[in-house]
């Protein structure tokens, strides 16, 4: 086990790594997945903010005002969590909540226009952090790395939990998003 560019220790940097493990598509998305969560969320907490705050103003920008239960569908962020998220973001005046006319025991959130500020600032940083997550590879394969991926999660967006018998000897999966 070598140790990577952030100085830690990462399965597979070393050499004598078996060629069988770096070609096990699931090890890889693993190890791609990890390596672009501590990009994203370092680059984004360089600038004060976080990937939850990031889904959830683009869901209240791109698709409109929401019930903290929508938001949650929405963006994969558990509902639990999305208390906190939603708390933060209004205590720096990014969204608003209002009881909502149709119920009133549940709120609506809408963004802001400092939020949608605060969205452009993070979306700039974001963009900025997937060139350098995807630096190897040409425009083409990063489209194609997309169709991939979008291909691979909607095949799997109903979780191992919804297979026939789950998955032999474990758990159901958490919702997909989650934590």
């Amino acid at each position: 086990m070598g140790t990577g560019a952030d100085g830690r220790m990462h399965p597979g940097d070393d050499p004598s790594t078996p060629d069988r493990l770096l070609r096990v598509p699931s090890r890889l998305l693993a190890r791609a997945a990890g390596h672009a969560d501590r990009l994203v969320s370092g680059g984004l907490a360089g600038i004060g903010g976080h990937r939850w705050h990031y889904s959830v103003l683009v869901a209240l920008h791109d698709a409109g005002p929401a019930s903290q239960a929508a938001l949650s569908r929405r963006t994969g962020i558990y509902r639990s969590d999305m208390v906190a998220v939603l708390n933060e973001l209004e205590q720096h005046g990014y969204v608003r909540r209002t009881p909502d006319p149709a119920d009133g025991r549940r709120n609506v959130i809408t963004i802001t226009p400092p939020g949608a500020e605060r969205l452009a600032r993070l979306d700039a940083q974001v963009m900025a952090l997937q060139d350098d997550l995807l630096a190897p590879l040409t425009a083409d394969e990063r489209e194609q790395l997309v169709e991939l991926l979008v291909r691979l999660t909607s095949h799997h967006s109903r979780g191992p939990a919804a297979l026939p018998g789950g998955l032999p000897g474990g758990p159901p999966a958490a919702p997909p998003g989650g934590p």
